[in-house]
């Protein structure tokens, strides 16, 4: 057996010895395969270690590229484990979950503040800040840092035909938000007023964002998409002072869909009885939404994200987000219609999408616009070996087809474990349905 596997033993005999972890630790770092290291500590429980040797192990699970496996070794309210959850989350793609990590880490220590991540995380934030600690910890912001400006409508705007596929998902959009919005008398003799909150959920890269756009264009509003980065801030008060800003302007732009990415990163479940910042900016949030004051008629707030299990359950009640919309993998017909999309204006000789449509069931859209990527890869390496310009053929998308996997399974596997154990209210009855229909 090697060094590396005599140490996993002998930490696997010990649980809880943060000394024998850290040893393996710096052996797989120097081992020529560390694979056996990385499913080791896949397997182990973190809490059962010194927050040091978690810290170690979850830098060396991110260097690996096991994103889940090292975030969970950075879960926990821990300064120094927030800063570096915040790091693995950056790097994976997810800055909303980065800034909320990051935030709740310098809050509680501001000596762990680092520049890189100041200017990844908070690209509007003062970088001369006052050091004046106030009266509920934490440094003071400058006044004027509130008052950054967070929202962003310069996008060009999209409509339904811009999205390929997910009619379903178009029909139910249609019916519960645009009609209100096109015949506001007629729903207002029944006491039904346009606006309200409306959830969209489901794995990564299927649409979402798409969506909330073309339904912006479709009922004719501003659409103003919220940088998540941007409203959260590491300053006590200020983050909940930027969310409030972002509603009092979309008030003043009506009529406006206002799209905020990401959602978990503002609405994340509230920890009674801890000291957790992230519940006041939850409840400024839903005030703003519902409260005595709020005035939101003709305001549309659509919400995207990856984790719907992690919104706090005061969101989905009605007058919020009572409103919840899966938006699944695309089918046959929908995968068909992006790959024609994404091959629009490309050189290419007469090819037929079907075969690779059938071939790519559980792909999302990005993984399908991805395979159209991979293939132009291959077209241009072609082109450079002739010197001529070479068109994507059959052959091209069919190689980037069975190179490619779906990365909508890791999620797909996950949501099917709550929709089975922890479905409240049927809120996930049509994952089951979904899973029911293309469970192979």
């Amino acid at each position: 057996m090697s060094e590396l596997g005599d140490l996993i033993e002998a930490a696997s005999l010990s649980p809880g010895k943060s000394g024998l972890l850290r040893a393996v630790i710096r052996a797989s770092k120097e081992a020529v395969e560390p694979e056996e290291a990385t499913r080791w500590l896949s397997g182990v429980e973190p809490a059962q270690y010194d927050i040091d040797a978690r810290i170690m192990a979850a830098e060396f699970l991110g260097e690996q590229g096991e994103v889940s496996a090292a975030v969970r070794w950075a879960v926990g309210d821990d300064p120094g484990l927030c800063v570096m959850r915040a790091r693995i989350l950056l790097a994976a793609g997810r800055a909303g979950e980065a800034a909320q990590a990051y935030r709740t880490g310098v809050i509680a220590n501001p000596e762990l503040r680092d520049e890189e991540l100041d200017a990844a995380l908070a690209p509007k934030q003062a970088t001369t800040a006052s050091n004046v600690v106030n009266l509920r910890g934490g440094r003071s912001a400058p006044e004027s840092d509130g008052d950054a400006p967070v929202n962003r409508t310069g996008r060009d705007a999209k409509t339904f035909a811009d999205v390929g596929g997910l009619d379903e998902v178009k029909k139910d959009i249609s019916r519960k938000i645009i009609q209100p919005f096109r015949n506001p008398s007629l729903f207002s003799k029944f006491k039904r007023k346009a606006g309200g909150g409306v959830l969209l959920y489901g794995p990564p890269g299927c649409g979402k964002t798409m969506i909330a756009r073309a339904t912006a264009g479709e009922v004719g509003a501003s659409f103003i998409s919220i940088e998540i980065a941007e409203v959260l801030d590491m300053y006590i008060g200020q983050s909940e002072k930027r969310l409030a800003n972002v509603f009092e302007n979309a008030r003043s732009s009506k009529p406006a869909v206002l799209f905020f990415d990401e959602i978990e990163a503002l609405a994340a479940r509230r920890r009674f009885g801890h000291a957790d910042h992230g519940a006041s900016l939850v409840s400024i949030f839903l005030n703003e939404m519902d409260g005595v004051n709020a005035s939101n008629e003709g305001i549309l707030v659509l919400a995207a994200t990856n984790v719907p299990w992690a919104i706090d359950t005061a969101f989905r009640r009605p007058g919020r987000f009572d409103r919840v919309i899966f938006i699944p993998p695309p089918d046959k017909d929908a995968r068909l219609a992006i790959l024609g999309m994404a091959m629009k204006d490309r050189p290419q000789e007469t090819v037929n999408l079907e075969p690779i449509a059938q071939a790519t069931s559980g792909f999302s859209g990005a993984d399908l616009v991805g395979l159209i990527e991979e293939a132009c890869d291959f077209a241009i390496e072609e082109s450079l070996d002739t010197g001529e310009i070479a068109p994507i053929k059959q052959k091209h998308l069919s190689e980037a087809a069975r190179s490619r996997k779906p990365t909508t399974l890791e999620w797909l596997s996950q949501a099917r474990n709550y929709a089975k154990y922890s479905n409240e209210g049927g809120l996930y009855d049509d994952v089951t349905a979904f899973l029911d229909k293309h469970s192979k």
